[in-house]
C-alpha cells in the first residue's frame, strides 16, 4: 500500500484535483455521513461537495489529506493534523480515516492507520489523538484494537457533536 499527501494548488480544492476514485470512496460511506452530518445528503455525495470539504479541511495549517492506494485504486483517505488549535494540546491527529467500504474488513484501515503513525513517528512525534463521534461503535472497536485509550469525551470543534478523544503513545 502507498500512502501519499494529495497535491492541490493553493486555495479552493477543484473537482478536478480529486484522485480517481476518491468520490467514490467518500460515497460509500454512506451510513457515516448519515451519523456526522458532513454532507446535506449521504446518499448524494458529489465531487464538488467532496472538493469543498477537503478546501474546509486544508485551511487548517498543519492539514495534510492523505491518499492511500492499492494495487492502483485509491483504498482510503486520512486526514491529519500537525497541531491541535489548542496549544495545551502537544499531539498530532487524525481528524478522519475513512476507507472504501468495498474494500472494509481487509486490512486497509489498519494499514493505513499505522502508515500515518510512522509517518508521524519520523516526524519525531510521541504520541497520536483522533476523536471518534460517539455513535459511531465500529470506529471506537476499530481504534481500540490498534491501541488507542480513552483520554476525554467532550463535543468536537467544528460542529459540537459529542466524541470520544483517544491517543495512543506512538512507541
Amino acid at each position: 500500500m502507498l500512502l501519499e499527501p494529495l497535491r492541490v494548488a493553493p486555495g479552493p480544492v477543484r473537482p478536478d484535483d480529486l484522485p480517481a476514485g476518491l468520490t467514490a470512496l467518500y460515497a460509500s460511506q454512506r451510513d457515516f455521513h448519515a451519523l456526522s452530518g458532513d454532507f446535506p445528503d449521504p446518499d448524494d455525495i458529489r465531487p464538488e461537495q467532496v472538493a469543498a470539504a477537503l478546501t474546509e479541511e486544508l485551511a487548517h495549517p498543519g492539514t495534510e489529506v492523505l491518499i492511500a492506494r492499492a494495487d492502483g485504486r485509491t483504498a482510503a483517505v486520512a486526514i491529519t493534523l500537525a497541531h491541535h488549535p489548542d496549544p495545551a494540546d502537544p499531539d498530532p491527529w487524525i481528524g478522519l480515516l475513512m476507507v472504501d467500504a468495498a474494500l472494509r474488513r481487509q486490512g486497509v484501515g489498519r494499514r493505513t492507520a499505522l502508515l500515518v503513525e510512522d509517518r508521524f513517528r519520523a516526524a519525531g512525534r510521541t504520541a497520536l489523538r483522533l476523536a471518534v463521534l460517539d455513535g459511531n461503535a465500529p470506529a471506537r472497536a476499530f481504534w481500540t484494537a490498534l491501541g488507542h485509550e480513552v483520554l476525554d469525551h467532550r463535543p468536537d470543534r467544528e460542529r459540537g457533536r459529542p466524541c470520544t478523544v483517544m491517543r495512543k503513545e506512538l512507541r
